[in-house]
């Protein structure tokens, strides 16, 4: 049977494939007594290796299998089950469920990544408007661009002294540069003739703006928010993980300070899924002032 056209099957044959790989090499056979005296049986019993089932005999010890090696697809199940049962519930301080971290989350990269695009967009329109001005600065953008965003978190958190408001800046800084330089670049070569009319019909600035500039230069602006809608949500999480904030990437710190390498795998494909349904929605958004001439 034919595939063309049916994208999907192909998805679910190939994830099919890769979780019964995985499960088949994480696989362990179970704990076989024969050979061990009871002296070693009850050792490996003290030491926490093994524990007594309700048939009398003995199995491995499920905890310390957490921390032995890669964890299964099942185990990985069965952690996402647990989180997600309770993923509105609030045990105490620093242990909230996961849907409470995803929006701690979102709620930190959305506010970065909004003030950094109103910011770039404004600089990149003035720059973009005065070309002496944009050769001027774009030395500084091009040399601040490639700095990591992480780099920024020691003085910003020594400047705000707020870990909440760094992980903002932590995304802003993130965001900033791509845009900004975009937005410049497709004002920059935004065609003459638009502003001819705009001219000739005499429009006010902010209606140049508004009508002509932003439209014009629309679908460059919207290529540099791409660039800067990736970078910020590449960031947000480790900042949140270094600094301690309660989020998906404290999440994944948690786990792994607590060595439950199966809580660290579904923090990571939670952030997964959250990028996803968030680059989707970007999108959508994109395709609203997107044109083709």
């Amino acid at each position: 049977m034919s595939t063309q056209g049916q994208p999907w099957m192909i998805s679910v044959f190939l994830l099919a494939v890769f979780l019964t790989g995985w499960h088949l090499f994480t696989l362990r056979p179970a704990f076989d007594p024969k050979g061990k005296t009871d002296e070693q049986l009850q050792l490996m019993e003290f030491n926490g290796d093994i524990v007594r089932t309700p048939e009398g005999g003995y199995a491995w010890n499920p905890e310390k299998e957490k921390v032995k090696g890669v964890p299964g697809p099942l185990m990985v199940f069965d952690k996402a089950r647990m989180e997600l049962a309770e993923a509105f519930v609030k045990k105490g301080t620093n242990d909230h469920g996961i849907a409470y971290l995803v929006v701690y989350t979102v709620s930190r990269f959305a506010a970065g990544f909004l003030a950094a695009s109103v910011v770039a967009i404004m600089l990149g329109v003035l720059l973009g408007l005065n070309k002496a001005l944009f050769q001027a600065v774009n030395p500084f953008i091009q040399i601040l661009k490639p700095i990591s965003p992480l780099a920024w978190m020691p003085l910003l958190l020594y400047t705000v002294k707020d870990p909440k408001w760094t992980a903002v800046l932590v995304v802003f800084m993130a965001a900033i540069w791509p845009t900004l330089a975009t937005t410049a670049f497709g004002v920059t070569s935004l065609r003459k003739e638009y502003l001819h009319v705009a001219a000739i019909l005499q429009l006010s600035w902010f209606k140049r703006l508004y009508k002509v500039i932003l439209p014009g230069a629309a679908p460059t602006i919207v290529n540099g928010l791409r660039i800067s809608f990736g970078s910020a949500l590449v960031a947000v999480v480790p900042a949140e993980m270094l600094l301690g904030e309660l989020g998906v990437g404290y999440l994944s710190w948690i786990e792994w300070n607590n060595l439950d390498i199966a809580g660290v795998i579904f923090a990571i494909l939670v952030v997964g899924v959250v990028g996803v349904i968030l680059d989707s929605g970007f999108n959508k958004l994109a395709g609203l002032v997107t044109y083709q001439e």
